[in-house]
């Protein structure tokens, strides 16, 4: 089922009712089941939202997503108990072996390159030298094969000069305002499966709240890519406004594929995320990455 998801740009006061979220503005007062929402993203600093709120939203993996002074989503609150069998699934986790984390580390760079390469393709942009870089990744990426195909896809992805930074110029606000959604969507969908974001396949940084989020988003960033280049040919605004984050929003429900299915990328993630849970008690050997293309 694809969740909602809600962006409160204004002023409002969020309370919740029974099973209802209750959304009062200056103007109008409605109600939300909440069992139908999945994201609740808070960017007015007037915003009212109780306690209670709160405690039903995360008892329900909706995601809430907090904004700073500048817009942009700075931290989130998820469920912390959000599996049956919790404790096993976090034990399993922690002990996970240095090998094993490298070859899931492996075929997630492998995946992430294969991306890449399939929407420069699409863009008729130079690409093959990707598959290269793709069929020389080793476990654990010690060859760093994922920056050498980066810089080539930063260099030819877009029609103009640029330059991918995190605090650059245009379009990397759009990039970044994407990035922060999808890793959000991501860590949702662990929180879910019964995993700690916390603790990486790759990313390791004491100061990182969401280290597996950062590992397993990475296949799925060519998607706010895309809709970062279809953003740019239909508005001429160069700053980061509210039409513009509403299309960065439906990123999450963006078809992508598996071999047997297709599924919006809310819910595919939640696919993938339950396969690499899989991987860590050792039934399955490979994440279940959906292709973003057919």
């Amino acid at each position: 089922m694809i969740k909602k998801t809600l962006f409160f740009g204004n002023k409002a006061s969020l309370t919740t009712k029974f099973k209802q979220l209750v959304i009062k503005t200056e103007n109008r007062e409605l109600t939300v089941p909440i069992e139908d929402l999945g994201f609740v993203v808070l960017e007015h600093h007037e915003i009212y939202i109780s306690i209670p709120t709160l405690t039903k939203l995360t008892a329900n993996n909706v995601a809430v997503i907090f904004c700073d002074a500048k817009h942009m989503p700075t931290s989130m609150l998820l469920n912390l108990d959000n599996h049956y069998i919790q404790q096993e699934l976090f034990r399993n986790q922690v002990n996970a072996s240095i090998p094993l984390k490298k070859q899931l580390w492996q075929q997630t760079v492998k995946i992430k390159i294969r991306h890449q390469a399939k929407h420069l393709q699409l863009l008729n942009k130079p690409f093959k030298v990707l598959n290269y870089y793709e069929s020389k990744v080793l476990s654990g990426d010690t060859e760093n094969m994922e920056g050498a195909a980066a810089a080539h896809y930063w260099k030819n992805l877009f029609d103009f000069n640029f330059k991918r930074e995190r605090y650059g110029k245009y379009p990397n606000l759009f990039l970044n305002y994407g990035y922060i959604i999808l890793r959000a969507a991501v860590a949702r969908a662990l929180s879910g499966s019964g995993l700690l974001s916390t603790l990486g396949i790759h990313h390791h940084n004491k100061y990182n709240a969401y280290c597996l989020a950062d590992d397993i988003m990475e296949p799925f960033r060519p998607l706010v890519d895309a809709k970062v280049i279809e953003i740019i040919k239909i508005y001429p605004d160069e700053e980061l406004t509210t039409t513009i984050k509403a299309e960065l929003l439906k990123v999450l429900t963006e078809t992508v594929y598996f071999e047997d299915s297709k599924s919006p990328l809310m819910v595919a993630l939640s696919k993938t995320t339950s396969s690499l849970q899989q991987c860590y008690t050792g039934k399955i050997k490979k994440i279940n990455y959906p292709s973003l293309w057919n």
